[in-house]
């Protein structure tokens, strides 16, 4: 009976460490943009990789998810030629500011 309680031990002390590193590849929480007082999206546990578009432009982005994000006026997360990204803190929200232009994609930060 010892070794097979030892066992049942083992297997689940893995199953749990592969069910925590399945989800280091998602946010989570939320990420809520806004055009205005209008919703345009809200994403639940977004992908930590890669880059995020918003289907339109966006004048306020509140960061609920427990990594922190990169905003960026461009859809493909590029830097435009004398701009610049955002950083939004984790729990922060940022409005933009109307000579920057709209929000339209977003990408994490690295940590």
């Amino acid at each position: 009976m010892p070794s097979s309680r030892s066992l049942a031990a083992l297997v689940g002390i893995v199953l749990s460490g592969l069910a925590l590193s399945a989800c280091q590849d998602q946010a989570s929480g939320q990420v809520v943009a806004r055009n205005g007082l209008r919703l345009v999206e809200t994403l639940s546990n977004p992908s930590i990789h890669g880059c995020h578009r918003f289907p339109e432009g966006v004048t306020h982005v509140n960061n609920q998810t427990q990594s922190s994000l990169l905003l960026y006026t461009t859809p493909d997360c590029t830097v435009p030629q004398g701009g610049q990204s955002t950083y939004l803190d984790i729990g922060a929200a940022d409005q933009v500011v109307s000579a920057a232009g709209l929000w339209r994609s977003f990408s994490f930060a690295p940590e």
